[in-house]
C-alpha cells in the first residue's frame, strides 16, 4: 500500500513497484488508508509523513493500536532525526527521505516481507 497526498509520488512508487512484482493499492489521503488496512491488512505500507488532515505519524499510531504484524516504512522529505524517532518509537520498520532511494526501498520491502514468513 502507498499513501501520501502527492499524486506523482504515489505514481512513481506503484510503478515501480509493480515491476518489483508487488500488488499495490494507493491512496491520497491517511484517512482513507486507515478505511482500507481496517479491512484488508496489507503486508506493508509505504506512508508519507506530511499529509493534509491525518499526517502519517498519526496513522502509524492508529495502525498500531489494532496490528502490529503490517510492515510501515515512513516516507518524507524532511530529513528530521526527531520525527525519524518518533516513528521508529510508534513502530515504523523504516524510515526513507524523499527522492526515494527506490534500491534501498526495495530492500527494505524484502526484508519486512522475510520477516513476515511463518
Amino acid at each position: 500500500m502507498v499513501v501520501d497526498d502527492e499524486v506523482k509520488e504515489c505514481e512513481l512508487l506503484e510503478r515501480f513497484l509493480e515491476r518489483k512484482g508487488y500488488d499495490v493499492i494507493t491512496f491520497y489521503s491517511g484517512e482513507k488508508a486507515l478505511e482500507q488496512v481496517r479491512y484488508e491488512e496489507p503486508d506493508v505500507i509505504l506512508l508519507d509523513i506530511k499529509m493534509p488532515g491525518m499526517d502519517g505519524l498519526e496513522v502509524l499510531r492508529n495502525i498500531r493500536e489494532f496490528s502490529k504484524d503490517v510492515g510501515v516504512i515512513m516516507v518524507t522529505a524532511l530529513n528530521d532525526e526527531k520525527t525519524g524517532l518518533a516513528a521508529t518509537k510508534l513502530g515504523a520498520n523504516d524510515y526513507v527521505t524523499k527522492p526515494v532511494d527506490l534500491e534501498h526501498l526495495a530492500t527494505s520491502i524484502r526484508k519486512i516481507c522475510t520477516d513476515l514468513l511463518p
